[in-house]
C-alpha cells in the first residue's frame, strides 16, 4: 500500500526543470551545451563548432575584410543576400533554443509547469532573435534607402566597367551642389556649389567652390546664342550663378532628355565644368533645408567657430535676422569649440552676415569635413534610421548604383591618408578674380587657370618643411582673422588652395 502510494506521487521534479532552464540558457550563448549535458556529445560537439565557425568567420569579415564588406553593402544583390543570411540565422538560432530544451527538460512535469517553462523558452526565442530582426530590417532600409538617392534612371554618365570602374578616368569631379529650398522659399537657389575633384588612384582631392554671386558669365558655345552677353536669366533676375539652377528647371529645352528635378543639376554640371575647364561627372544635390534633419539624426557635430572680423561689430556669427530687412539675430554662434544641432549647424553653414560669401564657402567645407569626420559606425548605427529619412529625403544624385562600390573604396582612400585641399574662388585670395563686374572670357580664364593649377598641386604635392606644425598655424590665423590676403601663404600652393586640416580650425 504504501510502496503504491509512492508509485503513485512522484515528487515534481523542481531541481531537474530548473536544471534544464539553465542549461537552455547557456545553449543560447553557446550552442551544443545542452545537449552534451543530455550525453549527445556528438551533436552538441558539432553545434559548438559551428558556432566557432561563425563567430570567427563574421569576425574575420569584420576585421580583415572590412573595406571589403563596405563595398558588398552597397549593392542590391548582396544587400538581398545579407538579409536572407540576417533571418535565416535568428530562425537556426531560435530553433536550437527550443531544440535544447527539449533534450534536457525533465519527464512528469504538471501541464501548468510544462507550459510556464514552455512559454519562458519561447520568450528566450524571441528575445534572441529581437537584434537578428532589427539587423534585418536595418538592412532592408539601407537597400530602399539606396534604391532611392542612386535610382539608376539618369544615365547620364558614362557606362560603369565593373571590372575596372575608373577605366580612363583619372580624376572624377563630383558638383557638390546645396539648395536652400526650403518652406519660405519658391523653388531652389544652390548657394553652395563646390567641385571635388578626385584622383581616383591616390584619393587625393581638390575642392573648388564657386561664389554664388558670380553673374553673367560666358555660357557653354552650345548655349552661347541664348547668351551673347553672359547669363541673364529670367525677367528681373541678376544673372548669378545660383539662379541657374531654376533657370534649367523652367526651361526643358536646354537640357533635353531629362526630367524635372534633373534638368538643373545638368545645366550647373554642364557650366561650372565650362568655367573651371573641367568634365563634371556627377552631381550631388542637398537640400539645405533637410540638412538639419542629417545633422540632428547624428547627434550633432562639433565645430570650430572663429572669430568675425572686428569691422563687423558682431561677438560672433549671427543667428537669425537679416540686415536687409532690419531684422537683428536671434543669437549668436560664439568663438570657440561648439557643439552645434542641426539648425546652428545649418546657419553656422549659410550665414554671410557677419563676413561675406567666401568666408561662408570656406565654413561650409569644414562643417562638411567635420561631419564626415565624425560621422563615426556606432553614431550611424545608432541613428540609422532617422539618417536614412533624413538623406532620402535631402540628396538627390546622378551617381549610378554600379559605381557605389568603387566609390566607397575610393572615399576609404580618402579618408585614410589622402591629402584634401581647398579653393575657394576669391577676388580677395586669386588675383585677376573679380565679382564685382561679368565674369568673361579673361576672369574664365584666371578660374581654370588656377583650377588647373591647384589639381596639378594636389597630384603632385610638395613634401613638407623642416616646421609645418608652425607656420601652418600662423598663416591660418591671418588667413581667417582677415580673409583678405592678396597673395597665397606659405602654406598655400600658387593656385591659392589650402590643405582643408590647415583651413579648418
Amino acid at each position: 500500500m504504501a510502496g503504491g502510494q509512492a508509485a503513485g506521487r512522484r515528487p515534481i521534479p523542481i531541481a531537474g526543470l530548473w536544471r534544464a532552464l539553465g542549461l537552455t540558457l547557456a545553449s543560447a550563448v553557446v550552442w551544443g551545451v545542452a545537449h552534451v549535458a543530455a550525453g549527445r556529445r556528438a551533436v552538441g560537439f558539432t553545434l559548438m563548432g559551428l558556432l566557432a565557425i561563425l563567430v570567427a568567420g563574421s569576425a574575420t569579415l569584420v576585421l580583415a575584410f572590412q573595406d571589403t564588406m563596405k563595398q558588398l553593402v552597397v549593392q542590391d544583390l548582396w544587400l538581398n543576400v545579407i538579409t536572407a543570411a540576417i533571418i535565416a540565422l535568428a530562425l537556426v538560432w531560435a530553433l536550437i533554443v527550443i531544440r535544447s530544451y527539449q533534450v534536457v527538460r525533465p519527464p512528469g512535469l504538471p501541464t501548468a509547469m510544462r507550459i510556464a517553462s514552455t512559454t519562458l523558452v519561447v520568450v528566450l526565442s524571441v528575445l534572441i532573435c529581437t537584434p537578428f530582426v532589427y539587423a534585418a530590417n536595418a538592412t532592408y532600409v539601407l537597400r530602399d534607402t539606396l534604391s532611392k538617392i542612386f535610382p539608376g534612371d539618369d544615365h547620364s554618365g558614362q557606362a560603369v566597367d565593373a571590372d575596372n570602374p575608373w577605366k580612363n578616368m583619372p580624376r572624377v569631379n563630383v558638383a557638390l551642389l546645396g539648395g536652400d529650398g526650403g518652406n519660405d522659399r519658391k523653388g531652389i537657389r544652390t548657394d553652395s556649389m563646390t567641385v571635388a575633384s578626385i584622383d581616383t588612384k591616390t584619393g587625393n582631392t581638390v575642392m573648388l567652390s564657386l561664389p554664388r554671386g558670380l553673374y553673367k558669365f560666358d555660357m557653354p558655345p552650345r548655349l552661347r546664342s541664348r547668351f551673347p552677353n553672359g547669363f541673364t536669366g529670367e525677367p528681373g533676375d541678376q544673372g548669378l550663378l545660383n539662379e541657374l539652377y531654376l533657370y534649367g528647371e523652367h526651361h526643358a529645352e536646354l537640357e533635353p532628355g531629362y526630367k524635372k528635378g534633373q534638368r538643373g543639376p545638368h545645366l550647373l554640371e554642364d557650366v561650372i565644368g565650362y568655367l573651371l575647364g573641367l568634365k563634371i561627372n556627377y552631381y550631388v544635390l542637398v537640400n539645405l533645408d533637410g540638412f538639419k534633419d542629417i545633422v540632428n539624426a547624428m547627434g550633432g557635430v562639433d565645430v570650430h567657430v572663429e572669430k568675425p572680423p572686428a569691422n563687423s561689430g558682431m561677438p560672433g556669427l549671427p543667428i537669425g535676422g537679416d540686415p536687409d530687412k532690419h531684422l537683428p539675430p536671434t543669437g549668436y554662434l560664439y568663438p570657440g569649440k561648439q557643439h552645434l544641432n542641426g539648425e546652428k549647424a545649418l546657419w553656422y553653414g549659410r550665414n554671410r552676415h557677419a563676413d561675406d560669401d567666401f568666408h561662408r564657402m570656406d565654413r561650409q567645407k569644414c562643417l562638411l569635413k567635420d561631419i564626415a569626420e565624425q560621422a563615426n559606425p556606432q553614431k550611424v548605427v545608432t541613428h540609422f534610421e532617422k539618417l536614412a529619412k533624413a538623406a532620402t529625403n535631402t540628396i538627390s544624385t546622378n551617381i549610378p548604383s554600379a559605381l557605389l562600390p568603387a566609390l566607397v573604396k575610393l572615399s576609404g582612400t580618402v579618408k585614410h591618408g589622402a591629402d584634401i585641399t581647398s579653393l575657394t574662388y576669391s577676388p580677395y585670395k586669386i588675383p585677376g578674380f573679380h565679382t564685382d563686374r561679368r565674369a568673361d572670357a579673361t576672369i574664365i580664364q584666371v578660374m581654370r587657370r588656377v583650377a588647373a593649377k591647384a589639381i596639378a598641386d594636389s597630384a603632385n604635392p610638395q613634401k613638407p618643411g623642416p616646421s609645418p606644425t608652425t607656420t601652418v598655424k600662423k598663416h591660418k590665423k591671418k588667413k581667417v582673422n582677415t580673409g583678405a590676403t592678396a597673395s597665397p601663404s606659405a602654406s598655400s600652393g600658387s593656385s591659392g588652395s589650402v590643405s582643408l586640416k590647415n583651413a579648418c580650425g
